[in-house]
């Protein structure tokens, strides 16, 4: 079955703006002190070629605070060459943004955790990832708290969080109170599904995983559809469920917050897909699209997006790398390919 790309705000699939963590080799990250770290700011601006977050700079003094270790953003050895790594877990989860190759003008570049299919979305902006730090942070026994979090988010002057608001709002859980007062996290909605659930209201389930795919709550991932599919699913409505899968595969394959293979099982599909992609990506593939009146431009976007679905599929990004610049570099986006080639 040939399933063609999805369009988002216009422009196709993946090349729209679109733990383990690496394929094959584990990259070198290279790791700063505190009096030596990277300008992430001028490497967005001049490489990256996007606007650097207002609050990066608080965001990279609470990780560090937090015991991760800042990386170069140029330490993209192994990753899905759109992040801008900012810091490593011990356990070796990084933490990034994400460059969407053709963002809608003003769109902010989302906080995610990179993995070995693509990304997990932390948070859609900077600004909402550092208030669901303090959140959290605050709602920790204070033995457990850790004050300098709020002292590093504070270094210039910025109140993000007030300690002790959550208490005082009279809400009753956590969850509820990030979305109600900080923002929408795809992990945070999960988990109300699943409460949901835990109480035997089937109904509350699927009304909130029905809001998680809203297009404006989370624009260009697939995650929402996913797991969408996967609440149907568990409530028997296997129909639908396979509709929705098919429906999330339209979405760049490495933001589905799991991999292809998962959503390909749900949407019963064999290999067909991934069969149509390769054929896409070939020579005789291209012919066949400007023979049909395609622009060449739309041509060269739409095999970097079908290039970067094949590599979320065993994580192999490197061996990507090349061509999907070379395809952004028929597009006529030479800061993107610039970008994409950027390795320390």
């Amino acid at each position: 079955m040939k399933a063609g790309g999805g369009v988002v705000f216009g422009v196709p699939r993946a090349s729209a703006f679109p733990a383990v963590l690496f394929s094959h080799r584990r990259p070198a990250i290279r790791c700063y002190s505190s009096s030596s770290l990277p300008d992430h700011a001028s490497f967005i601006k001049d490489v990256a070629a996007a606007k650097p977050p207002e609050h990066l700079n608080q965001l990279l003094r609470i990780l560090q605070v937090r015991g991760e270790q800042i990386v170069s953003p140029g330490a993209k050895q192994g990753l899905i060459p759109l992040a801008v790594p900012l810091s490593k877990t011990n356990s070796g989860s990084v933490t990034a943004l994400l460059r969407w190759p053709t963002a809608p003008t003003g769109m902010e570049m989302p906080v995610v955790e990179v993995r070995e299919y693509g990304v997990w979305l932390l948070a859609k902006n900077v600004e909402q990832y550092i208030k669901r730090i303090l959140v959290e942070e605050d709602v920790k026994n204070p033995q457990e708290r850790n004050e300098e979090l709020f002292s590093a988010s504070a270094d210039a002057g910025n109140n993000f969080y007030e300690k002790g608001d959550f208490a005082a709002s009279g809400i009753a859980s956590l969850e509820s109170y990030l979305l109600k007062k900080v923002g929408l996290f795809p992990d945070i909605l999960e988990r109300k599904v699943k409460q949901h659930f835990d109480k035997g209201d089937h109904v509350s389930a699927l009304v909130t995983g029905e809001f998680y795919t809203k297009k404006e709550h989370f624009p260009g991932f697939g995650r929402p559809f996913v797991f969408n599919a996967e609440v149907l699913l568990k409530v028997g409505r296997t129909a639908e469920a396979k509709d929705a899968a098919r429906g999330a595969l339209k979405s760049p394959w490495w933001t589905l917050g799991c991999k292809y293979q998962e959503v390909a099982d749900i949407a019963q599909w064999d290999d067909e897909q991934i069969e149509y992609i390769k054929e896409k990506v070939t020579d005789e593939g291209r012919q066949e699209d400007l023979k049909k009146g395609k622009e060449p431009a739309q041509i060269a976007l739409d095999e970097a997006a079908f290039l970067l679905d094949l590599a979320s599929v065993e994580g192999t990004w490197d061996e990507c790398v090349e061509r999907v610049a070379d395809c952004y570099r028929q597009a006529a986006l030479d800061d993107i390919a610039t970008f994409i080639l950027h390795r320390d």
